[in-house]
């Protein structure tokens, strides 16, 4: 079980597009529980259609957040945005995530987390995971915690749907003591 520590403000998860709102209710369930944080779901929101690279056939990542950013309500607010489309930034071929700490916004792509088809019996509870650990690595950049070379920590940088599998779902020991330095 992960160590609670108290978060301050919200988290607002923001599904856009056609996302599972039963999967979306799972996720803020479990992000409470997860940060100790309130959790509200901003319904109906679309991806910004300024985001698609006709080219590449994919959203630009970096457009998402800037959007969402306008979207909140107050500066403390953390935004958590879900896309069910592959995802890009420039330097590379697709993201699974970002996140922008500045301004507290965050973004992942369901689109590579269920690409993959494992021979398992309970593919959704195995999606789902993939899922929570994501939009719990991404959320972590917008408390401070950074990218980790700990392969079993959440902070972990994933490049493929294998290794996000193969980490863990809670922060290291070393990422909570840096955590817990720079926040006091």
């Amino acid at each position: 079980m992960q160590k609670k520590f108290p978060m301050r403000n919200k988290i607002v998860v923001v599904p856009m597009g056609d996302i599972d709102y039963s999967l979306v209710n799972k996720l803020a369930s479990q992000l409470v529980s997860f940060f100790n944080v309130g959790v509200d779901i901003l319904q109906g929101a679309k991806i910004p259609p300024e985001a698609l690279n006709q080219q590449r056939g994919q959203y630009y990542s970096t457009v998402i957040l800037s959007k969402l950013e306008l979207m909140k309500s107050t500066p403390e607010e953390k935004m958590l945005a879900l896309v069910d489309e592959d995802l890009y930034v420039p330097t590379r071929n697709f993201v699974i995530g970002e996140a922008d700490p500045v301004g507290k916004c965050a973004v992942i792509s369901l689109f590579r987390l269920k690409r993959e088809n494992y021979e398992m019996l309970d593919e959704e509870k195995i999606f789902f995971v993939r899922m929570l650990k994501e939009a719990v690595h991404q959320l972590g950049h917008l408390w401070g915690f950074e990218d980790c070379r700990n392969p079993k920590c959440i902070m972990y940088l994933t490049d493929n749907v294998t290794e996000v599998d193969r980490k863990g779902i809670k922060f290291c020991d070393n990422c909570l003591r840096k955590v817990k330095v720079w926040h006091g």
